[in-house]
């Protein structure tokens, strides 16, 4: 197969790799997999015949630049992103070529605008961290129940996951956030992130039906807090997360996520509610689907596709919101999401 204008999924033989891979060639897409296991990628090559392999690693610049080598971009699915994120966005950099990450982690994605937002404007390549389930969506709902406002008071981003049973990747990412915190807590008020050592708070939040009023960790802080702010004037970013799936995700022995229909998602659902507030007035907006780390791969290909025809706001570094026009985004990834959008 020719690689002329394929996409390079780095990090492709992990889990939510293997769905982006997926979707990408549902969509008629040239694929590269690309990842540090040669032998992995290989066992890949197998089951899909029409993708290209290209094997390489984070601590060798000449073999991402090989992987990276004719692409029209790369899509970086491999965690933790405080290790991966940087070598992977220069190497992008370096062949002019959109990047786009699927980070959850906050530490990692405050980085990127921290550390590659110059270098991306100045060649306009586009780059788009946090482009998955955590930070992309809830930066998408965000924007579009905002519509024509231009800042807003306070912005809640609620997850209402029926379990959540993490991937490895999930929690090695979490190990490094937590690592690099000292234990302690994060949360963005005042227009910053501030890291605290308070206790964790319950409360309840009302989700539409069917899910209805349900116990969540309050400041159950997630990536929206640094996509959401990086083009929002909005200085009080809060996000919630049931409890029975925070409870899940701090058990050592839940399980991962087992596949139960032809797409291999898990029978795992989620809706995430978006309420924002400005002088007074109210808006949410919400989305509905099922899988967390399956959803992540159409919003991936998505945002690639929509570059690459240059559907686009702007250049450089940009989160979801910023990047793409929020409510036809997120109609766009019907059947996988169904969305809720303020009139």
């Amino acid at each position: 197969m020719s690689t002329t204008a394929a996409v390079v999924v780095y990090g492709a033989t992990g889990h939510t790799g293997r769905f982006i891979v997926a979707e990408l060639r549902r969509r008629g897409i040239a694929t590269v997999v690309s990842g540090r296991d040669a032998a992995r990628l290989e066992t890949l090559a197998a089951e899909w015949t029409d993708v290209v392999v290209r094997p390489a690693t984070v601590d060798d610049a000449s073999s991402l630049d090989r992987a990276l080598a004719g692409a029209a971009a790369v899509i970086n699915c491999a965690g933790p992103f405080a290790v991966t994120g940087g070598p992977v966005v220069a190497a992008a950099l370096r062949a002019g070529i959109p990047y786009v990450d699927v980070a959850a982690e906050i530490e990692a994605n405050a980085a990127m605008f921290a550390d590659h937002a110059a270098a991306a404007g100045t060649t306009g390549t586009p780059v788009v961290p946090a482009m998955a389930f955590y930070g992309g969506l809830g930066d998408l709902l965000v924007t579009a129940a905002m519509a024509e406002w231009t800042s807003a008071d306070e912005a809640h981003v609620a997850y209402g996951l029926s379990s959540w049973h993490p991937t490895a990747g999930t929690r090695a990412a979490g190990q490094v956030s937590h690592e690099r915190r000292a234990g302690r807590r994060v949360r963005f008020t005042d227009g910053a992130l501030r890291y605290h050592d308070d206790k964790v708070a319950e409360q309840d939040w009302l989700f539409p039906e069917p899910l209805g009023r349900r116990a969540v960790i309050a400041e159950f802080t997630m990536a929206d807090v640094v996509t959401v702010p990086s083009h929002l004037a909005v200085p009080e970013v809060r996000t919630y997360m049931t409890v029975e799936a925070a409870r899940d995700l701090a058990k050592a022995d839940t399980p991962a996520p087992e596949p139960v229909d032809a797409l291999g998602r898990s029978d795992q659902t989620f809706v995430v509610d978006v309420l924002v507030r400005a002088g007074g007035v109210e808006r949410r907006a919400t989305a509905r689907g099922q899988d967390i780390y399956a959803v992540t791969a159409p919003l991936a290909v998505e945002a690639v596709q929509r570059i690459l025809a240059g559907h686009t706001r702007t250049t450089g570094l940009a989160s979801a919101g910023a990047m793409f026009e929020a409510a036809d985004f997120l109609r766009a990834l019907t059947p996988y999401v169904s969305v809720e959008l303020p009139h």
